[in-house]
């Protein structure tokens, strides 16, 4: 394959069945998270279950990567960008813990033809910085 052809990106449709781990209306064994469009911010609102943890008490990094990933893709999607997560990047900087509500928020930082790239942030209550991340997407349809 040239170096041309690796760069080309194949049309994708995009489409929600409700079932999305994160927001699936429809998925009984997801997050069940909603999102609301605040200006150019996506915001959600995530309290973990013990079936969120790693170790004990302590949810696990995974759960809120994810859950970073959504927040900056769901306001693509609102924004009618259809576009997939190419690379992501996430630095914890505290543990959070098991019943502790978090709220993430995201922002589009920089458009470039077919990349886009966000960020997004996750903060406990008391406004402490959890965790936070960047992503390239790449638009797809």
């Amino acid at each position: 394959m040239s170096k041309t052809d690796s760069n080309k990106v194949d049309k994708i449709k995009l489409e929600d069945d409700f079932m999305c781990f994160v927001c699936g209306k429809h998925n009984s064994s997801g997050l069940g998270l909603t999102f609301q469009l605040d200006g150019n911010t996506m915001k959600t609102e995530f309290t973990p279950k013990k079936v969120h943890q790693g170790f004990a008490n302590i949810t696990h990094g995974g759960i809120i990567a994810t859950v970073l990933d959504e927040v900056m893709l769901n306001l693509l999607y609102r924004k009618n960008i259809y576009a997939l997560t190419a690379e992501l990047g996430v630095r914890f900087r505290k543990s959070s813990k098991v019943g502790e509500k978090l709220f993430f928020s995201s922002t589009i930082d920089e458009k470039k033809g077919k990349i886009i790239k966000t960020s997004a942030q996750a903060k406990n209550s008391n406004g402490q910085m959890i965790a936070s991340a960047q992503a390239k997407c790449i638009v797809v349809a």
